[in-house]
């Protein structure tokens, strides 16, 4: 958390917010969130001056991209940005403020402190780690049937672990894949290499509409995430399967399971999703 809805909205609300602003300066107060480069002073240097000309999402990462230089960041689970007058107070759990010429400071706050950002000349953003080994995006018009099929054949890896894999499918993080698995109907361990062509066609199906839905919800709320103007998503309203453990499936009135896949907790419903079928 976030995933590709919630960055999605990030991304978005930061498009309405900071786009056309010129950075007068950087303040730094945790190191380790700059990863590129390594002298904080450094990055600081480089942004000043420079304005912001788009927010754009790749995968779970936002690229802030401003004239000639890209900022990627990545919120990993409690990252977030928001938008201040110079004389707001500081939360304790504020890392990075750029500070802008009309007065104003965006904020990156992170109470677990797990986010990263990388500064690079635009161009090398997308051929340099973190970014240059992601796969395919699930809402671009490419994700077809048959390229979500190409990403599928032959692979053993289980189904879950498979859809988590940011180097096959980007942006899809375990409550969306709980999601999806459940919509089609397939058993969360169930092998990749064993779906049939129907069941991969209503996988793709599923996949697409549960993130649109997400994306339109403004994502998902379910532990600390806000958007860059401070508000809540909706769509943890419609989950059917995520954090219902003991619950009954909406679909079959089937008490939901959970169980752990590739390390990670797994909801499931065992008449819904039966992995013999398969």
């Amino acid at each position: 958390m976030p995933e590709l809805p919630e960055v999605e909205t990030v991304k978005r609300t930061l498009n309405d917010l900071v786009n056309g602003k010129q950075i007068e300066s950087v303040t730094v107060r945790l190191a380790r969130i700059i990863q590129r480069p390594d002298d904080i002073q450094a990055f600081a240097n480089l942004l000043a001056g420079h304005s912001i000309v788009n927010v754009e999402r790749r995968g779970k990462f936002l690229r802030i991209v401003l004239d000639g230089l890209v900022l990627v960041s990545h919120l990993r689970m409690e990252g977030r940005y928001g938008l201040f007058s110079n004389e707001d107070p500081l939360d304790k759990h504020t890392h990075v403020i750029f500070h802008f010429t009309d007065g104003s400071e965006l904020r990156y706050t992170d109470v677990r402190q797990f986010g990263t950002m990388h500064l690079f000349q635009i161009g090398e953003d997308l051929q340099l780690p973190p970014l240059n080994k992601l796969g395919q995006e699930p809402l671009e018009p490419s994700f077809t049937p048959e390229k979500f099929k190409q990403i599928v054949s032959g692979k053993s890896t289980k189904i879950k672990s498979l859809l988590l894999n940011q180097e096959y499918i980007v942006g899809i993080g375990n409550i969306y894949v709980d999601e999806t698995l459940h919509r089609a109907g397939v058993h969360p361990e169930v092998s990749a290499k064993d779906l049939s062509d129907e069941q991969l066609d209503q996988l793709h199906h599923a996949i697409v509409s549960t993130l649109t839905e997400a994306v339109n919800a403004g994502g998902s709320s379910v532990k600390s995430y806000v958007n860059g103007q401070g508000e809540s998503g909706t769509y943890q309203q419609q989950l059917l399967i995520y954090g219902r453990k003991d619950q009954p499936c909406n679909h079959c009135g089937t008490m939901i399971e959970k169980t752990v896949v590739g390390g990670r907790g797994t909801h499931y419903c065992p008449s819904c999703q039966r992995k013999a079928d398969n």
